[in-house]
């Protein structure tokens, strides 16, 4: 490793960095696509990984995290064997608003692009740290500003935003074919060996520019349009789940609210505590001992979430008290029944028939 490298300045920073730098809050969605187009690029994955020194595990779990440090260094492994230096224009080039989870399906099915834009910087921070959106928009011009937290090294950053933003623009001429007059994508730094080849796949490149972003200007009214994904029932359910995710969000180190919201059933039931303990990225006995010092514990919150469920289930007038009780992990009907009428007074036949629910 030369001791100029990207992975070399990165090893240099490694133990003076804040520590949620080293947190795992970044999807693995971003550093695979820089791995896809290292590899179209010629390079072995297997040695682009063990360069990276970030295990092949960790980047193909699809729930997993990983910090913001262990991508930094997937991106710098990848620009270092690839020898690209526009390899952020690739790999963002490749980035399909689907690869940004709820996040993206929600953008999808806004009712405009400004509306898109706005869902996309109230939830801009469930993509993970490390760089923030702040969109100002004033007459005929819109400017969507990428911010870095934390300086990991300019060239590595250089890859990374100019990555988000070639992503970011391939993901409004989704929803817009037809753009405004305007648009140009700002870069601080000289351009970089190789741009020519992607001169005429992006809009106007702007270098040497203060800060990273998206310019568009001249007709906006185009932001205001109807788009043809429209989708109001879909926005809503995304919404709610891009609500879910940022609660779940260490942000306010409220463990008992990202347990409640995390206990969800699923085909197998409720999680399980170290199913849970995984989901909120720590271990079974930090979230354990996080619990009872909340005076919480798992069962609890457990038969707290099944209550929830039940009452909420038991309002879909098609389902039977006893599909009800299956759903909510009891395998026997009378078990169910007994747990509903401790937690309510009350049998779920007689709750259906006090709220007008047909039985």
């Amino acid at each position: 490793m030369s001791p100029d490298s990207l992975l070399a300045v990165l090893a240099e920073k490694r133990d003076n960095l804040p520590d949620w730098v080293h947190q795992p809050s970044q999807a693995a969605t971003y550093p695979l696509a820089f791995v896809a187009a290292a590899q179209a690029r010629g390079v072995e994955r297997s040695a682009l990984l063990a360069l990276s020194e970030v295990p092949e595990s960790r980047l193909e779990d699809p729930s997993g995290k990983l910090s913001l440090f262990e991508v930094a260094q997937t991106v710098a492994a990848a620009r270092e064997l690839s020898g690209d230096h526009c390899l952020g224009f690739a790999t963002g080039d490749r980035m399909l608003l689907t690869a940004h989870g709820n996040l993206g399906y929600a953008l999808m099915c806004a009712p405009t692009v400004r509306d898109a834009i706005d869902i996309l910087e109230r939830f801009w921070h469930l993509r993970g740290r490390g760089v923030q959106l702040q969109v100002s928009s004033e007459g005929d011009s819109l400017f969507m500003e990428l911010i870095p937290e934390i300086n990991l090294a300019p060239s590595l950053t250089w890859l990374m935003f100019s990555s988000i933003l070639t992503s970011m623009l391939r993901g409004v001429e989704f929803l817009l074919p037809s753009l405004p007059q305007g648009v140009e994508m700002w870069l601080p730094g000289d351009p970089p060996e190789g741009v020519e080849a992607w001169r005429d796949r992006l809009p106007e490149l702007r270098f040497s520019r203060p800060r990273y972003g998206l310019y568009l200007h001249g007709d906006l009214a185009l932001l205001d349009q109807p788009l043809p994904t429209a989708n109001p029932e879909a926005l809503k359910t995304a919404l709610a789940q891009c609500e879910r995710e940022s609660a779940l969000m260490d942000r306010d180190d409220d463990i008992v609210l990202q347990v409640r919201l995390a206990l969800v059933p699923g085909p197998d039931g409720y999680p399980s505590p170290e199913a849970l303990a995984d989901l909120l990225h720590q271990s079974p006995r930090t979230l354990r001992r996080r619990l009872q010092e909340r005076g919480c514990h798992y069962q609890q919150l457990l038969e707290e979430a099944r209550l929830r469920d039940s009452c909420q289930l038991l309002q879909e007038a098609d389902l039977e008290v006893r599909r009800v009780g299956e759903m909510l992990g009891y395998l026997n009907p009378a078990n169910f029944t007994r747990a509903f009428k401790g937690w309510t007074g009350v049998t779920p036949r007689e709750w259906r028939r006090q709220h007008g629910v047909g039985s």
